[in-house]
């Protein structure tokens, strides 16, 4: 089990659980079209992001398969909020979880993406003892890929339009990495 007793800081990063103050900022992300291009979701209205922000509020431990640990990905010099990252535990049987992130379009090619996810990879493999990790994305978000290929995942397959997203046929990329292949440094 995972239970967030205190925030996680990396070089240029503090990963912590949100809270209610963080509505603004959350709508500054959820709002906009760039931001939600590859995501399941459509842009967020204030009220749509309140409600969500209740929810992100409660997931700050991973207990059993299903549960996800979502964190807020703030600067470590200013606090400023500016994305999220989560941990979903898919199988306890096969020990298998994901890993997802979104940051706001002002802070990306900055290496935040991986520097926040990482620890939540470490946590995984060394906390939850998981053999596999997914990372899944839209087959067009390239910048997402490479944020994967830095922390170490391999391509696994391509999965040529086997959704259909917001209207159109999507393609999905999986990533993944193995316990045994796992360096923190990556």
């Amino acid at each position: 089990m995972i239970s967030l007793g205190h925030p996680i800081t990396t070089a240029h990063l503090v990963l912590r659980p949100f809270v209610e103050d963080d509505l603004d900022a959350l709508y500054d992300i959820q709002r906009r079209e760039d931001v939600n291009r590859y995501l399941y979701s459509a842009p967020r209205t204030r009220e749509e992001v309140r409600e969500k922000l209740l929810e992100r509020i409660t997931f700050t431990k991973l207990e059993d398969e299903g549960d996800t640990l979502l964190l807020a990905v703030t600067l470590r010099d200013s606090g400023a909020l500016i994305g999220d990252v989560n941990l979903h535990w898919t199988s306890r049987t096969h020990r298998q979880g994901e890993i997802g992130y979104v940051l706001h379009p002002d802070h990306r090619g900055r290496g935040y993406a991986a520097e926040a996810t990482r620890p939540l990879l470490q946590l995984g493999f060394e906390k939850l003892d998981l053999h596999r990790i997914v990372g899944r994305l839209d087959g067009r978000n390239a910048a997402s890929a490479r944020v994967l290929e830095k922390l170490g995942m391999r391509r696994e397959a391509h999965l040529v339009e086997n959704e259909f997203v917001k209207g159109e046929w999507t393609d999905e990329i999986i990533y993944a990495i193995l316990a045994r292949d796992w360096q923190p440094d990556n």
